[in-house]
């Protein structure tokens, strides 16, 4: 018995764990994209440009997405002016009307598109929610994580993208 319990506690722990795996990648061009937000209407990777987007994959369902939310709601806040936009893509299947609901019940203040089945695998690998990325002001992936990660230490990866330090 105990045997069967460790691995699915490990597991756990694993899946729930802060900053399950998260870096600096090699910058390399981020894919365009058109999606449909929680009212029908397109949102196109375009309307970011210039900017430094957070694309987070989540889901209603998903514990530790619920858990990052209101961090991400603050970061658009504090950040906009500076050019910071955070985009939510819900993988949510039950449609946008459950999206919609948890938007407002949360105060969410940024873009939420509703995923479809070619996003996911423009933007791969995706190995789990949330999966988030940063874009930076040139079109690039620069950081990707998966799994939640406290406001506060995000925040600090977010700022070194859009605040570089000039070169030395």
């Amino acid at each position: 018995m105990k045997t069967v319990m460790l691995p699915a506690l490990a597991l756990a722990a694993l899946l729930l764990a802060p900053g399950l795996r998260a870096s600096p990648v090699k910058p390399v061009p981020a894919p365009a994209w058109k999606l449909k937000d929680v009212d029908g209407k397109v949102v196109s990777s375009e309307d970011f440009k210039g900017k430094v987007v957070v694309v987070d994959f989540w889901a209603t369902w998903c514990p530790p997405c619920r858990t990052e939310i209101p961090g991400y709601v603050q970061l658009e806040k504090k950040y906009a002016a500076e050019g910071l936009v955070i985009v939510g893509i819900s993988v949510d299947t039950d449609g946008p009307e459950v999206v919609r609901k948890f938007m407002k019940d949360v105060g969410i203040n940024y873009p939420i598109v509703m995923a479809d089945d070619q996003i996911q695998d423009l933007f791969a690998p995706i190995q789990g929610y949330p999966t988030t990325l940063i874009i930076d002001r040139d079109g690039k992936i620069r950081d990707r994580k998966l799994g939640r990660e406290p406001t506060e230490q995000y925040e600090k990866r977010i700022l070194a993208i859009l605040r570089p330090h000039p070169a030395q």
